[in-house]
Parts: C-alpha cells; sequence; structure tokens
C-alpha cells in the first residue's frame, strides 16, 4: 500500500504534544515499488532506493520536518496514514534529526511496500502504523543498522498497527530490506527479519513479501527470535528452522502478489541483468516455478538517471509490454483504467500493473554518498505524479523548506492550483495519456533537457555547498534551500508551458507541422485494421450510381 502522506504545521512540529500525521483517504492495494542499488553497484558510490506511492486519492508532496530538542514529558500524537485514525501517543525522542521528505539529514532514506499477509496478525491495539514508523525512525536513526534498532523497538514497546510491509532502509553505505507482520492478538510487537544487501548488487520488493529462507549466524542477517516457533505454535509450518520461508509462512503468493506484483521486479532484474535471464514461470503463476531471487548482480553499474528510467517502466520489451495490444488504444497508452481486474463472465482477467502508472502521487530516488556531508551528499531526486511523465528535481537533505510548489498546504487533492506542481503535472500528463505516442517524445525531451542539466551541475553545487558547510552549516543550508527553490520554479515554468504548446499542437485530434499547420495524420492501420474487422463491411464507402468521378 502506499502512504498518503499529510504532514503537520510548522507550529505543531515544535510544540510540545506533537502530532505526525493528519487524517487521508483510504488506499488501494498493489500499491508502491521500491528498488535498492548498492553503492558497489553504482556508478560513482552512491546508495539509492527508489519508491513510488501509488493511491488514486493521494496529494503528492514534499515535507520538511526541522531537527529538534525536546523536553522530558513530550509526546506524539498518532495517527495511521491510510485512514487518519487516532492510534495514540508515545514518548518523543530527546534529539530528533531534520528530514526532508524520506531522507534525513544523515541521509538515511527509508521507503515501503505493503504485502499484507496473514489478516489475523494485524493487531488490533496497535499503536504505531507503517507509515508513522517510517517517519519516526528518521528522525531518531542515524544509519540503516541504527533504523531498523529504533522501528523494532518502537513496535515492541507500543505495538504495529498495520498489516505486513516491506521496507527498504539505506545509508551511504548500506542498503537493507526489512520485513514485518504484527502478532495480532498473539502479543504485542512484529515477526520480523532483514537483509543486507549485499554490495554490489541490487533488490526490489513491490506490494508482494520478498524475504524467504535465511542464514541463522549472519551479522547482516537480522530476525525476530521467535519468528519460527510462533509459526509453528500456530500450526503454520512443521519443517525445519533452515527450510523456514518468512514470504512463504507469514504471506503466502497468490497470483495477484506473483503478476501485480513481483513482475515488477522481474523487469527490474531482467533490465538490469540481461545476461542472466529469470524465467517468467513464477510471474506467470506456474505451479512448480521458482520464486525470484532476493537479490542479483547487474551487469553494469548504475547511475542516478539509469535508476530514474528503471521507474518509468512499462514492460516494454517484453510479452506484458502495455503499450501494445487493443487495450492500448490507437497511440500506444500503457496505461489501464482501474479497476486492474475485471469479469467475464465466470472468468476473472486482468490488466497488467507495472512500475509506472498513472496514479502515483509522488515518488523519489533517494541518493546518499558517503564523501560528502549528511546535508550535502543526501539528495532526494522528488517528483509527483505519473514517474514516466514527472521531472525529478534535487532535494538535497540539508534543505530547511521545501520550494513552494512542493510545499503541503500549496494545494490539496481537491483544490487544483497553478502554484502545485502536483497539479501542473497531473493536467500536462493527463492530456498526453490521449495522444501517447506522439506526445510523450516532445514530453520526454523537455523532461531529459531538465534532468539532464540538474545531473550535470550537481558537482558544482556540491562544490559550493561544502566550501559554505566548512564555514557555516546554517549557510550551507540555505544555499541549498535557495537552489531548491530556484529548479523546483524553473521546471514549473517550463511544464506550463509545455502543456500550453502540446494543447496547440495537438488540439481537436489533429498535429501542427514544424511551420505551425494543422494536419491530420490518421489512426495507425493496425487500429482502423480493427474497426474493420469488428464490424466487417459497416464502414465501406460504397459507390452510388450517377456520381462523379473525382475531379469532375
Amino acid at each position: 500500500m502506499h502512504s498518503p502522506r499529510r504532514t503537520p504545521t510548522l507550529a505543531l512540529i515544535l510544540a510540545p504534544v506533537l502530532v505526525l500525521g493528519i487524517p487521508a483517504a483510504p488506499d488501494a492495494a498493489r500499491a508502491c515499488t521500491n528498488f535498492l542499488v548498492t553503492p558497489g553497484a553504482s556508478t560513482d558510490g552512491s546508495t539509492f532506493i527508489t519508491y513510488s506511492a501509488d493511491s488514486h486519492t493521494l496529494y503528492g508532496d514534499l515535507p520538511v520536518l526541522p531537527a529538534g530538542v525536546h523536553a522530558a514529558g513530550d509526546t506524539i500524537a498518532i495517527h495511521d496514514w491510510d485512514s487518519g485514525r487516532f492510534l495514540g501517543r508515545i514518548p518523543q525522542a530527546p534529539v530528533t534529526y531534520a528530514v526532508v521528505g524520506h531522507i534525513n539529514e544523515h541521509q538515511l532514506a527509508i521507503g515501503e511496500t505493503t504485502f499484507g499477509g496473514r489478516k489475523a496478525l494485524v493487531d488490533p491495539k496497535g499503536v504505531i502504523d507503517y507509515g508513522s514508523l517510517m517517519f519516526l525512525a528518521l528522525q531518531r536513526a542515524k544509519t540503516a543498522r541504527e533504523a531498523i534498532d529504533v522501528m523494532i523497538a518502537l513496535v515492541t514497546e507500543h505495538g504495529y498497527a498495520s498489516s505486513g510491509e516491506s521496507f527498504s532502509i539505506s545509508d551511504p553505505k548500506e542498503a537493507w530490506i526489512l520485513e514485518m507482520v504484527g502478532r495480532g492478538t498473539w502479543g504485542k510487537g512484529v515477526l520480523w527479519v532483514a537483509r543486507r544487501v549485499p554490495d554490489g548488487y541490487v533488490s526490489g520488493h513491490a506490494n508482494a513479501a520478498r524475504i524467504r529462507q535465511f542464514p541463522r549466524d549472519d551479522r547482516d542477517t537480522r530476525f525476530a527470535p521467535d519468528i519460527v516457533t510462533f509459526a509453528r505454535d500456530r500450526g503454520w509450518y512443521t519443517g525445519t528452522d533452515a527450510d523456514f520461508s518468512f514470504a512463504d509462512v507469514y504471506a503466502p503468493a497468490d497470483f495477484g502478489a506473483r503478476r501485480y506484483c513481483d513482475a515488477r521486479v522481474w523487469q527490474f532484474f531482467r533490465r538490469v541483468a540481461p545476461s542472466r535471464p529469470i524465467p517468467a514461470g513464477w510471474i506467470e503463476g506456474a505451479p512448480d516455478a521458482q520464486p525470484l531471487p532476493l537479490w542479483i548482480k547487474p551487469d553494469r553499474k548504475l547511475g542516478v538517471r539509469d535508476v530514474m528510467d528503471l521507474m518509468r517502466d512499462h514492460y516494454e520489451g517484453t510479452p506484458y509490454d502495455m503499450s501494445q495490444g487493443v487495450g492500448a488504444g490507437p497511440f500506444g497508452l500503457p496505461y489501464r483504467w482501474r479497476p486492474l481486474e475485471w469479469k467475464s463472465g465466470d472468468q476473472t482477467n486482468f490488466h497488467e500493473r507495472a512500475t509506472s502508472t498513472q496514479q502515483t502521487g509522488f515518488s523519489f530516488v533517494a541518493q546518499s554518498r558517503a564523501s560528502l556531508p549528511g546535508p550535502i551528499g543526501g539528495i532526494l531526486w522528488f517528483g509527483v505524479d505519473d514517474t514516466a511523465t514527472t521531472v525529478y528535481v534535487p532535494m538535497h537533505a540539508g534543505i530547511l523548506e521545501a520550494p513552494r510548489a512542493f510545499a503541503p498546504g500549496t494545494a490539496d487533492f481537491r483544490t487544483f492550483s497553478w502554484d502545485s506542481a502536483f497539479w501542473t503535472f497531473n493536467w500536462v500528463s493527463n492530456w498526453v495519456y490521449t495522444r501517447w505516442r506522439d506526445m510523450i517524445v516532445d514530453l520526454r525531451d523537455a523532461r531529459q533537457s531538465l534532468e539532464g542539466a540538474f545531473v550535470a551541475e550537481i558537482p558544482e553545487i556540491d562544490r559550493a555547498a561544502l566550501e559554505l558547510y566548512r564555514r557555516s552549516p546554517r549557510q550551507a543550508r540555505e544555499h541549498l534551500t535557495a537552489y531548491a527553490a530556484d529548479r523546483t520554479a524553473a521546471v514549473m515554468d517550463r511544464w506550463r508551458a509545455l502543456g500550453q504548446q502540446l494543447f496547440v499542437r495537438y488540439m481537436d485530434g489533429n498535429v501542427r507541422d514544424a511551420q505551425g499547420n494543422v494536419t491530420h495524420p490518421p489512426y495507425p492501420a493496425e487500429w482502423t485494421d480493427r474497426i474493420e474487422a469488428e464490424r466487417p463491411g459497416f464502414y465501406r464507402v460504397l459507390p452510388i450510381p450517377g456520381q462523379l468521378p473525382d475531379g469532375e
């Protein structure tokens, strides 16, 4: 599930009694996607994690939480991200770190996808939901290992209020996957396992539990002491400890978990490691197929723009390519409107669910770089709306406030505003959907120009910020804040202009040529052939007796 993120105002953040989260709308399942890239698998030694928060009711914005020193007795009120329901209060930490979206000032980043798991394991008395848990860890931890400690300690003490969840947790040196489910009415806390992705490898998860068998004597694997005995006590597992699979016991994969969820990871692996093809049997539902590996070594190292591109996938180049077939319409639109499944008689059918999807509220590529101080080394490449039509704008971990277009409160899900990046990008992308094959070319050109310029100028921005940081960390933060605001404003100007240009060029189903003249390109032949095949002869132009030949 996604995280329908709503963030507190600055006044609430600084108040003695804190509130983390404001009521938000519920979401649909099969939502988010996370990819993880370790330092040894990246071109410059960065760690990357990605996250798309996919919901039809989520307004995408960027919360910025300041660091704080808190008095004894301060508390935080916890509200469930998906429903807004008040869950309880917990003690505040004495010191909290600054957070920009899903990365903090120490370059710790966290993303998530929901897999659900056994319904009996949801704790009706839990106080901390998965969304609040991420922000609490970002405010209280400096490294991925420390974040795991914080997260497990919090839900052990206060109870876990959500269903099964996979978390991506990264810092400048490591990337981890943490998976957890609650204990239902059998006690407080969670059943959990965490594994470090080996350096030089990549991994991913997309709403299906991914950790199966795991070693018991490895410092890079951690787990609840009773993870196996709990399942045995419930009658859910009778095998050996060595054969125990977290995913298969606590979240057995149905067809949806394989095809709608693991298929996104399969495609990610296929693209980064084409020399080691993974059979498609698992994602196609073959009964005896082997599950996907937890991680894979890419054929080549990945840069930040590679990772952005991987988030824009629609299964191109595979039998599941969403730009093909009657469902894509005449202009190859790689999206299918909801619902995901439909009935045909007694048969349930489905549309593919790709990494890039129209209902994304926000997404990011979090980059952590060990060679730089935290506020400079951490970058949240942040975008709103569909990953294939967004522009990822660099937000350094040290910025003091979000640019206005991304700031909470600039608009909301019910209120359109030209000042809002979410609404501006949705306005452009929804027009592009009407003639995808043509308009996406114009959009890609604009997107690549902007993102290419940002990537090219980051080294110089880093150098200037580092020079300031050595004299005054505050001045460095102000410099990075101004940079983020300036580049966001440039993106907004370009995108509003792009939308106007696309509207003029493609109005009424026409296409203006390079000189601005209106032309009438026909539908693709394969589409008109389908129209004819549906009603043979019905649309045929018939000769009329006595009609004059053309030109007379």
